[in-house]
């Protein structure tokens, strides 16, 4: 009997292992791979003109398009911030491509590749933040009803930080000054890191606001409009109590060709 319970010890110590090993090892790989595969059919797509996925104003999705509704989870470990208070209003002028730019991305479509040079990142930009559509194949995902690259307003974007190609596994490194590019298949918009905040509540909604500035944290934030970056994820690192957010302001577009 004593001999049978060991046995069993045993076995779930292996699965649990084999799970965490499947959660921080394997999930990343796959996610990492597809991640720049991603990245490289939207690169090719832009250089041969291709469309992208984005749907004009007949509804025309183009080829590859997915149709499926966002799968918006608020708070739920993934990197995402609630906003569901955050008062944010898309509305007509939320075009894919930014300043501009004609279409909108479909939910769960990538159209726009984030690099971070300090983090040797790159990687897609999905509309929407769906768990397992967006956030979990190492993408960035864009939270529906905020602006667009280039656009006045606030172009927030969240991504895992453990896990799942973890593409925002060092946010904690970047400080003011640091370059973050967006490039959408209309032009490439440069924006600076200017403020970060290191920790906040995962319901703290006016982070991702078209004036981004915390409801929890008096004080921290903007007051004025002008033309934002929003980043999030989850920290501390491999759990999903708080949020942290990275803010930076557009210094440069540069069109296409």
């Amino acid at each position: 009997m004593l001999w049978t319970g060991a046995e069993l010890l045993v076995t779930a110590g292996v699965l649990v292992l084999l799970l965490v090993v499947h959660q921080l090892w394997w999930t990343n790989r796959e996610a990492k791979v597809g991640a720049e595969r991603g990245v490289e059919a939207l690169e090719r797509a832009w250089q041969s003109g291709e469309a992208d996925g984005r749907q004009g104003a007949a509804g025309d999705g183009g080829p590859g398009a997915d149709t499926a509704a966002a799968d918006r989870s608020a708070g739920d470990g993934d990197g995402e911030v609630d906003g569901g208070d955050a008062g944010v209003d898309g509305g007509s002028g939320s075009s894919a491509g930014g300043g501009g730019g004609s279409g909108v991305p479909r939910a769960s479509q990538a159209y726009a590749v984030l690099r971070i040079p300090r983090l040797g990142l790159r990687v897609p930009v999905a509309e929407g933040t769906s768990t397992p559509k967006v956030l979990n194949k190492g993408y960035a995902g864009h939270y529906s009803g905020s602006q667009q690259p280039g656009q006045q307003g606030n172009f927030a974007v969240a991504g895992h930080r453990n896990t799942h190609g973890e593409p925002f596994r060092y946010l904690n490194r970047l400080g003011k000054g640091d370059k973050v590019e967006v490039e959408t298949r209309d032009a490439t918009y440069t924006y600076l890191v200017d403020k970060v905040l290191p920790q906040t509540s995962p319901r703290d909604a006016g982070v991702i606001g078209p004036v981004p500035r915390s409801l929890t944290k008096p004080g921290v934030g903007y007051r004025v409009p002008g033309r934002y970056l929003t980043l999030t994820t989850c920290t501390p690192e491999y759990t999903s109590r708080y949020r942290l957010v990275v803010w930076g302001v557009l210094v440069a577009a540069q069109p296409r060709g």
